[in-house]
């Protein structure tokens, strides 16, 4: 498989590149130069296996030229092999027609896990080849950065460096990033917000100098093998409810919009998906878009649900590329009315295939309060507040088909919203109980390029 960026003026890479490189040399996003097309059979044959084996099946299309079918299904089988669960990710009813589909069984406890696990051994395979190795840069709201730490941690080819928007993730999240204690991983605690950090990691990409001498690799959901990764519990959880005969629907919390692409990937690909639902919190730019036709940033607000906390999804740009019918000349004019203006229109026919594929919802403070207390009331369920805006929009939603919505955290990295919400004080699992007793190690530092490029060269 082949992949070219959204800007269609960046060299076509293979797969194992596209690990290593993250952004584009045209500061666009590389996808696959075609979508692999299951047939229903295709589908069909998947029932009945366990999640390694149909991320198998699911991923090899995009992975195959570059390496062995058995070295990629090792890999698979080692990266979720440190879940919790036995499923992986398991699929809980709360009523006759919504089901949780469970995403916090990883060892972070969020759906960040399951593509990190596998990237962190894509990356290693791909620098061990290429003899070389990586400074990682990430950008979090909160749940990235720590996912990557853990997967990262104990690579003897990278150095992991970490921006968080200071004093705007949860204690949890932040403590999970910062008491590592491993000399490989550096934190910045950034004087700004997650689109701060965004912005500034993609400089550092821009910065061919310093992309070079530091030997940049990213692993924010810029890197196509993350929305790879994420794909396949969209397939588990289709399969398991009775596809590729019966269409299910799809909510998911939506922030930078990478987890939701997966799902209008497989969607390419052939599985019957009925509804993709875009659910923002009172962020709510993808909401108003999909409404609206223009993409217009306005104030970033602080709220319980912070890893949504965005207003520029770096992902939307991947979808805005296949629904301009490939067009990177257009994907360029979008973009590059948002950098000077803040805002873009997107053309009738795009808007008209956007609309076909998505639709949207939004909710705010007091709808997620409600929705996480009347879910523990009606199924005994406790969730967290990103789950708890996707499954407010979800009820909302005319839907005859099955309704799956993405549980994207475990209610214990949100305590404080959760019990305000609740009355419960979620606990953390075991191998996480002393997290509030470990010392931890990061660097506040201004929202200035030079300033954290000073410190990673250091």
């Amino acid at each position: 498989m082949q992949y070219v960026s959204t800007r269609a003026n960046a060299a076509e890479l293979g797969f194992e590149e596209v690990i290593i490189t993250g952004l584009a040399g045209d500061g666009g996003l590389y996808v696959p130069k075609t979508w692999p097309v299951f047939s229903p059979d295709k589908w069909r044959s998947l029932r009945g296996k366990t999640y390694a084996e149909i991320a198998l099946e699911v991923m090899f299309p995009f992975v195959e030229g570059a390496m062995p079918r058995e070295t990629f299904a090792n890999m698979i089988k080692e990266a979720y092999g440190s879940f919790s669960h036995k499923a992986v990710v398991p699929l809980t009813q709360l009523d006759a027609n919504h089901w949780l589909l469970e995403l916090y069984h990883g060892p972070t406890l969020a759906f960040k896990d399951v593509a990190m696990q596998l990237l962190a051994r894509l990356m290693d395979w791909a620098l061990e080849r290429a003899d070389r190795s990586a400074s990682i840069i990430a950008a979090t709201s909160g749940d990235t950065g720590g996912a990557a730490i853990e997967a990262f941690k104990n690579s003897g080819r990278t150095r992991v460096f970490v921006l968080h928007p200071h004093q705007r993730v949860s204690d949890v999240q932040r403590r999970q990033m910062t008491t590592t204690g491993s000399d490989r991983v550096f934190n910045i605690a950034l004087e700004g917000n997650f689109d701060d950090c965004q912005d500034l990691v993609k400089a550092m990409f821009a910065h061919e100098a310093f992309r070079k001498e530091q030997n940049l690799a990213g692993v924010n959901s810029i890197n196509w093998a993350r929305i790879m990764a994420q794909t396949v519990y969209y397939v588990t959880s289709a399969i398991a409810l009775g596809a590729p005969d019966r269409p299910v629907s799809f909510t998911v919390p939506t922030g930078n919009f990478g987890d939701i692409f997966a799902g209008y990937v497989v969607k390419q690909m052939g599985l019957p998906i009925d509804q993709l639902v875009i659910a923002t919190n009172s962020n709510d730019i993808l909401d108003r878009t999909l409404k609206t036709g223009r993409y217009e940033v306005t104030g970033v607000e602080p709220t319980t649900s912070p890893s949504m906390d965005i207003q520029v999804s770096s992902n939307f740009e991947r979808l805005l590329f296949d629904v301009s019918n490939r067009d990177g000349a257009e994907v360029v004019r979008m973009m590059s009315g948002l950098k000077q203006s803040g805002a873009f229109e997107i053309p009738a026919e795009p808007l008209a295939l956007l609309r076909q594929n998505f639709v949207s919802g939004r909710a705010d403070e007091e709808a997620v309060k409600q929705t996480i207390s009347q879910t523990l009331k009606s199924s005994g369920k406790l969730i967290d507040p990103h789950t708890a805006v996707a499954y407010h929009v979800a009820q909302q939603v005319s839907c005859d088909t099955p309704m799956i919505t993405l549980s994207t955290a475990h209610p214990a990295k949100f305590p404080d919203a959760v019990e305000a919400a609740s009355g419960i004080h979620p606990q953390l699992p075991p191998h996480m109980a002393d997290l509030f007793e470990r010392t931890e190690v990061f660097k506040v530092l201004p929202n200035d390029l030079a300033a954290i490029e000073s410190f990673i060269a250091q």
